[in-house]
Formats: C-alpha cells, structure tokens, sequence
C-alpha cells in the first residue's frame, strides 16, 4: 500500500492507498487523532479523491480507516485552538465547515462509486462521511452517532447527509439524543447496507467491490450521476430526465455491447465508452 499526504504532526502519512484489479483503497491512518477530519486529513482525502476521478484504472473507491475509530469527525482540538484568532474563529470555522462540505458533495459527484468500509465508531462529521458515501458496509462491532448535541454543538452538516439516507424521524432521533446506534439499527435506519464479521470483512469487501468493478465505468458515471440528480427533482420533471438519461445511455458503445451480449448469451466486452 502506497502513503500519501504526510501528517503536519507525525512522519506517518495521513492515508494509505492501494490499487488492485479496479479497486481502489484509501484508508485513513491517524488512529492515534481518531481519524478525525483535520484541516490536512480533508486535504488529503480530496487530493487522493481527484486522483482517483481521474484515473482510468480505478473502477470503485473503498473508504476506511485504520484502528477502532473509523472517523470522530472535526478535529476538536484544532477548533478550539481558532479562538485565539482576533475574530474569535469565525473565519477559521467558515473555512473549515466550507472544506467538509466540499468533501461530501465531491464524494458524491465522483464518477466512479464510493463504499465506506467501517470498522470502529463513526460519529459526527465521521458519520457524514459514511453517509455521504454511495454504499457502506459494517462490521458488527461498528457504531454510528451525532453527538454534537451534547457539546452545545448541533450536528448540522452532518444532518444534510444524515437526512439523505434515513427516514426523518430516525435521523432526528439520532440528531435530538446524541446516542449511538449500533450496526444493525444502521442498517435498519438504511445508512448501511450490509453488516459483516469481522473475520470475513476483507473476503466480502472485495467481492463486493469486484463485482461493482466488473460493469462499464461508462454505466456507472451515468447512473451514479442521474441517481443524485433525481433525488431533489419533483416527479414529472425525474422521469423527464431519466428517460432521457436512458436515451444517451443507450446511444453508447457499452450499451450496444452489453445487450448483444446478453442476447448472445456471452460476457460483454466493456469499452468504457
């Protein structure tokens, strides 16, 4: 696994990458600061994130993170730290909050899907992160929460994700409380999609992941792309729009490819076009 992005603190880099067969890896590396999103973890992830976009190679993202804390969201200590600033952090906190959000909408614009591989607590921000992610997969022993109401924080940013993917009074629940919900409950709200052994975490991610891999790149631009922009449009004006995303995806090379495949009976050969 190659590193990237070396910590300000630390000579270990902030994450770890790994490219195989399409897959590709970026784990955080900074258990010792619970992963959290640092001004530098999130320059991190969003340079690592573009590489990733660009690269013809790369056909799915996996997302994790080293050590029992998957990611505690902001670096708490670097906000407190900002007001010592002569306007009290406001524009260290604009800056800040700014940059996460950048974080969350590229994940979703990336061409390519993202899979949150959580192992430990994601709370908070880390949270968002999950929910921000096209799938997530979970070991059983994992946790979800935003917390921030308990800090005289509310979880706002990590709402909007939040709010995205659970039905509104279950994400008000965990927004109102502040308490954890473990895997199951994750899966029930719908914030992940499936709930792993630890054991069995690495064969079923990787599969999992191949699979996704496996399909025109092409199809799965189009897809994911439609997918969001969908969501925030009023009935009549989404079915205008996927049935002519349809139209310009059956138009393409792989499109042709696949349903000859399919009537012949064979594997398609995918162009990526």
């Amino acid at each position: 696994m190659s590193e990237t992005a070396a910590n300000d603190d630390t000579q270990k880099p902030l994450l770890g990458t790994l490219l195989h067969e399409g897959v590709y890896r970026i784990v955080m590396q900074r258990p010792d600061r619970m992963n959290s999103l640092s001004t530098a973890m999130m320059t991190a992830l969003s340079e690592e994130l573009a590489r990733a976009a660009e690269n013809p190679e790369v056909r799915v993202v996996l997302l994790g993170a080293e050590g029992k804390v998957f990611c505690a969201g902001h670096d708490l200590k670097e906000l407190t730290a900002a007001r010592a600033e002569a306007d009290g952090g406001r524009a260290t906190y604009e800056r800040i909050m700014r940059q996460c959000s950048d974080l969350m909408q590229q994940i979703v614009r990336l061409p390519k899907p993202v899979i949150a591989v959580v192992t430990g607590v994601a709370t908070a921000a880390g949270c968002q992160l999950v929910a921000s992610c096209d799938l997530a997969l979970a070991t059983d022993t994992a946790t979800f929460c935003t917390p921030g109401v308990n800090i005289g924080l509310f979880c706002s940013t990590p709402m909007v994700a939040l709010s995205r993917n659970v039905a509104p009074k279950q994400a008000m629940e965990m927004l109102l409380t502040g308490e954890s919900i473990d895997a199951s409950s994750a899966k029930e709200f719908g914030l992940i999609n499936r709930i792993v052994p630890r054991d069995y975490l690495e064969q079923v991610v990787q599969k999992y992941a191949e699979v996704i891999a496996s399909k025109s790149s092409k199809t799965l631009k189009i897809g994911k792309e439609a997918f969001y922009r969908q969501l925030e449009m009023p009935l009549s004006e989404a079915y205008e729009f996927a049935a002519q995303t349809m139209v310009e995806n059956m138009m393409a090379r792989d499109a042709e490819e696949g349903i000859s495949a399919f009537l012949q009976k064979r594997k398609p050969e995918w162009t990526d076009s």
